[in-house]
């Protein structure tokens, strides 16, 4: 293919190339945690995520300020997103609410109340099932 030399191809890096994750395409710089604080907000959330037992809920603001950040919530839903293995089904919105649309949300009820967990309505039984973390100092 010969083209003239003002309409050749350009030299500029390409795109990063995508990777598809769980049906979603993503990014394949965002795929590694960054270092420094982000990493150690994931790894704490990760880590307070996996102290949830089974039967048993807490939410998204609890496993925040477990973790050491509180007001972060938002975070708590990112990490979720981004990770496997987690027991995603057993943090909810406030209040007991299932805060996920669609069949999400009834996957999410289906594995909680295959758990155990009891519901009043669309809400989880928060006084009962509502898991406490330990305060750290």
């Amino acid at each position: 293919m010969n083209l003239p030399a003002h309409k050749s191809r350009s030299t500029k890096p390409s795109r990063p190339k995508t990777a598809l994750r769980a049906g979603r395409v993503s990014n394949a710089r965002s795929a590694a945690p960054a270092e420094g604080k982000g990493s150690l907000l994931q790894s704490r959330i990760r880590a307070t995520i996996l102290k949830i037992p089974r039967g048993r809920v807490s939410t998204y603001g609890a496993v925040a300020r477990a973790a050491g950040f509180a007001g972060a919530a938002r975070q708590v839903v990112r990490v979720l997103r981004q990770s496997y293995g987690l027991p995603w089904q057993r943090v909810v919105g406030a209040g007991g609410r299932i805060a996920l649309p669609g069949e999400n949300g009834l996957e999410q009820r289906f594995r909680l109340e295959t758990e155990g967990v009891k519901f009043n309505g669309k809400k989880v039984r928060m006084k009962e099932f509502e898991f406490k973390f330990k305060k750290s100092r």
